[in-house]
C-alpha cells in the first residue's frame, strides 16, 4: 500500500523558510516515479509547486516558486523534501506530496494517483 506522510508545516512569518518532510513506503523509488509537492488553498484550484523524479534528479518548478523553493529526494531513506525560502504570505496553504508513476509527470495535479494527507504551511505579513 502506497503511503506518503508530510511534516514540518508551521507558522512562519513572511521571509522566513521552512523545510516539508514527505516520508514514502509501499513503493519503490526509481526512475519511474515522480513526486511532486501540491498545495491547496480552499476555494482556489490546487497547484503543483515542484516535482522530482526520484531517479534522474531533474526537478521543476511553477514560476510562482522559482528560485525560492527546493525540491530534493533521499532514496535510501524514501524521503522526499521542500525547502521554502523567502516565504510569502500567498505561500499559505496545505502542502501534500504525491507519487506518479509517469515519470515525464509534470506539475499538473492530474498526473498524480497518491497523495498524504498535507501539512499546514501559514505565512503572516
Amino acid at each position: 500500500e502506497v503511503q506518503l506522510v508530510e511534516s514540518g508545516g508551521a507558522l512562519v512569518q513572511a521571509g522566513g523558510s521552512l523545510r516539508l518532510s514527505c516520508a514514502a513506503s509501499g513503493f519503490t523509488f526509481d526512475d519511474e516515479k515522480t513526486i511532486a509537492w501540491i498545495r491547496h488553498l480552499p476555494g482556489k484550484a490546487r497547484e503543483g509547486v515542484a516535482c522530482i523524479n526520484v531517479g534522474n534528479g531533474i526537478a521543476r518548478y511553477a514560476d510562482s516558486v522559482k528560485g525560492r523553493f527546493t525540491i530534493s529526494s533521499d532514496n535510501e531513506k524514501n524521503m522526499v523534501y521542500l525547502q521554502m525560502n523567502s516565504l510569502k504570505p500567498e505561500d499559505t496553504a496545505v502542502y501534500s506530496c504525491a507519487v506518479s508513476s509517469d515519470f515525464e509527470a509534470g506539475l499538473a495535479p492530474h498526473f498524480y494517483d497518491n497523495w498524504g494527507q498535507g501539512t499546514q504551511v501559514t505565512v503572516s505579513s
